[in-house]
């Protein structure tokens, strides 16, 4: 069991996801639910020999990890592989349904060596999934899934300049193809979060502005996008939901449209599973689609 900062998350947690699937428990010293869980998870750790990795976040100290996964209540667990959340849970749940959790995700005990994997199975890293997607799309540039996927990936690490060239084909798309709109709204708020220079300064600004009047929309929607710009995603959904619900339809719907972009864009592919089964809903995706659908329908 390790203890993950904000120092540390990229190494013990992304990093070692591309290789094995890790376990974020988000707790806090005065929760009484995570002491429960806490040495449980420890102990299947342990059971489960290798076969997971097990961190754990204290929410209060980490407020800006817990926020990028949208925590709202703890016990809070994420499973993460390649990168990429895949399913997690609340509460402080017993051990039996502990192992189904993870039983339904992790490789079986008794899967064939590493070695034996064929290469094409392995986890990529992040450079090495860009390079897939970039030699898919040159393989075949008609292919908009490839497109969307290798912009999308190229967003997530914050690449906005090749972002940028490899959607210009698609741009005249986006009037008509949501997925397309989204990236189009993403990569406006990543450019406009570069022209306001030090993003620190630019928030202060408009954290400013939102004090004195909290109808100025204009500053809550410059602080999404800076937010955005910066790869704060649930903050920046959280500044447009503000927006939201004290007008709907805003500037021609500028901030639900954003929002949705967001969505789009943080949401992984679906795992591949078993014929009949249902693909996990990537926990935060859920939960900010949730929270879009009450204020709209509200």
């Amino acid at each position: 069991m390790i203890d993950v900062t904000l120092e540390n998350f990229e190494t013990e947690v992304i990093a070692a996801s591309m290789t094995q699937p890790v376990l974020v428990d988000f707790w806090a010293t005065w929760c009484g639910p995570c002491k429960v869980i806490g040495p449980i998870l420890e102990k299947l750790e342990t059971d489960y020999a290798g076969r997971f990795k097990l961190v754990k976040i204290d929410s209060d100290q980490e407020q800006q990890l817990a926020a990028a996964f949208g925590i709202r209540s703890i016990p809070t667990c994420i499973l993460l592989m390649n990168g990429q959340p895949v399913d997690g849970f609340m509460g402080a749940l017993p051990e039996g349904k502990l192992r189904e959790f993870l039983d339904k995700h992790l490789p079986p005990a008794d899967e064939a060596p590493e070695e034996e994997i064929a290469e094409e199975e392995l986890p990529l890293d992040a450079q090495g999934q860009l390079e897939k997607l970039q030699h898919a799309l040159a393989t075949n540039p008609a292919d908009d899934e490839a497109r969307f996927q290798y912009v999308q990936a190229l967003l997530l690490a914050g690449r906005l300049d090749e972002a940028k060239t490899a959607f210009a084909p698609a741009a005249p798309k986006a009037a008509g193809l949501r997925r397309f709109e989204s990236l189009q709204r993403v990569i406006e708020a990543f450019e406009f979060a570069a022209r306001q220079g030090a993003a620190a300064q630019a928030i202060t600004g408009f954290d400013a502005k939102i004090a004195a009047n909290k109808r100025d929309f204009e500053a809550r929607f410059g602080k999404a996008q800076v937010l955005a710009g910066q790869r704060r995603w649930t903050e920046a959904m959280d500044e447009l939901l503000e927006i939201l619900m004290r007008d709907k339809a805003w500037n021609e719907d500028a901030a639900r449209k954003t929002y949705i972009g967001i969505l789009d864009v943080i949401e992984p592919p679906k795992p591949k599973v078993a014929e009949g089964q249902i693909p996990p809903d990537d926990p935060t995706v859920a939960t900010y689609r949730r929270r879009l659908s009450s204020v709209v329908l509200s």
